[in-house]
């Protein structure tokens, strides 16, 4: 009898380091390019104009994080970033991360940060940390439950 191979998408924060420094090489090397959507480098750009701070909370650690967002299809992105979130900040589908981000950036109003997710979980967790939160529509993206109540978007141009 054979068993069923399961696939699990793990968040552990050891492995995503690991996982950081194996990227780093193929990077200098040039064998990797991280590919965003067109309208993410745009409002990237539009947000730093008009002064608006963005951060990057991932389960990637903050070294991945500076490696995708240094080496895109339009180039060195972390210009236009004030900074990098990863899970030793809390996990992402937990309301008390949320909340230590909040406290780390120094914001006494959480409403005044807008959470972009595409996970329904992290987007429950935000909003239940007092954060506003949208929902990113894109292709590949888990079906959401019907009448949930978060705002959704399908271009960062809509932000």
């Amino acid at each position: 009898m054979t068993q069923p191979k399961l696939r699990v998408s793990r968040k552990i924060t050891a492995l995503k380091e690991l996982q950081g420094h194996i990227w780093r090489t193929g990077f200098e090397c040039n064998e990797l390019k991280s590919v965003v959507f067109e309208d993410v480098a745009e409002a990237l750009e539009k947000w730093h104009s008009s002064g608006i701070k963005v951060y990057i909370y991932s389960s990637g650690s903050r070294l991945a994080q500076r490696l995708l967002f240094g080496n895109t299809n339009y180039g060195d992105l972390r210009k236009y970033l004030s900074g990098f979130f990863d899970t030793t900040i809390g996990n992402k589908k937990e309301s008390k991360s949320y909340k230590e981000i909040t406290e780390t950036l120094g914001v006494d109003d959480p409403s005044e940060i807008l959470f972009v997710t595409d996970v329904y979980q992290e987007a429950t967790a935000a909003k239940a940390a007092g954060l506003e939160a949208v929902i990113s529509i894109r292709p590949g993206n888990a079906s959401l439950p019907e009448n949930h109540e978060f705002k959704t978007v399908t271009s960062f141009s809509k932000i």
